[in-house]
């Protein structure tokens, strides 16, 4: 956790509200527009939102980082076209927006805050099960592990670290190995050519020739290439020092979804593959 007093954290604060500004922006064009949904004014709105979530966790933001979830969460059931974005529900992201622009203004004292009311606001929104049928994101949805073997790829250009990640990785599935973003990018490509896309991606920042977040930016476009969403993309988590931080908090900008501090806690990790249901 990083002190709500140092300066990235300010930075980041500061990026959270152009990040709700662009939220509001959008939903309230969603609420006009109805039930079409306009892929771009969606996939910004997800994207800030996302980049809201991913950076709470540094700064022990425990209720901002909640509640932009559960908002992201319904977003990426109307990316995924399984939830039409009606005026009534864009009404409730809508709230969501507010509370959470509220938080993000009082930082210090927003894990204090009472947030029950728009979280069963949002757990409440009805899913459309039947929009997604015929939509290129079902089969996306259908790739989610359940505790099954693995394809991981592990973007690491350190030895100590590539072998710790390796070994203990390698229990759970198959583990294919790149030195550099670049590699890594291009493990992703064939794999999706291939049909064999991969689950996790453990992807360093620093790395010689392309690093970690530019890496992180051209996996999600060959993903999108491919019809899959980041909602039903490869787990990416970063591999960092305190130093990257900054760097980090970009990287939720391109959609990662977790990160991890070196020294790696094997735990910490396990922990994360157990959140994300890639294995039980």
């Amino acid at each position: 956790m990083i002190s709500l007093d140092d300066e990235v954290a300010g930075e980041y604060l500061a990026e959270c509200c152009e990040h709700m500004a662009t939220v509001e922006t959008g939903l309230l064009a969603m609420e006009k527009g109805g039930a079409a949904i306009d892929e771009e004014v969606v996939n910004r709105v997800f994207r800030a939102v996302h980049s809201v979530k991913g950076g709470a966790g540094f700064f022990d933001l425990v209720k901002i980082r909640e509640l932009a979830h559960q908002t992201e969460d319904a977003l990426a059931q109307i990316r995924s076209h399984i939830m039409v974005p009606t005026p009534d529900r864009v009404r409730v992201l809508l709230r969501a927006t507010d509370r959470l622009r509220e938080l993000i203004q009082d930082p210090a004292r927003s894990n204090q805050a009472d947030i029950s009311q728009i979280l069963d606001a949002l757990a409440r929104l009805p899913a459309d099960r039947a929009a997604s049928a015929g939509k290129n994101c079902a089969p996306s949805a259908a790739h989610a592990h359940h505790g099954g073997h693995l394809r991981v790829l592990l973007a690491e250009d350190d030895f100590a670290s590539r072998l710790l990640l390796q070994t203990f990785l390698s229990r759970y599935g198959e583990c294919h190995v790149a030195v550099n973003g670049r590699e890594a990018v291009e493990a992703v490509r064939s794999a999706l050519v291939r049909g064999q896309r991969y689950d996790l991606i453990c992807m360093d920042i620093m790395m010689p020739e392309m690093d970690g977040r530019e890496a992180v930016r051209q996996v999600r476009a060959l993903e999108m290439e491919f019809g899959i969403l980041s909602t039903y993309g490869a787990k990416i988590v970063m591999t960092t020092t305190v130093s990257d931080v900054k760097e980090v908090i970009r990287c939720f900008r391109e959609l990662c979804d977790a990160y991890l501090m070196k020294p790696i806690d094997l735990a910490e990790l396990l922990s994360q593959m157990k959140s994300y249901r890639l294995i039980q």
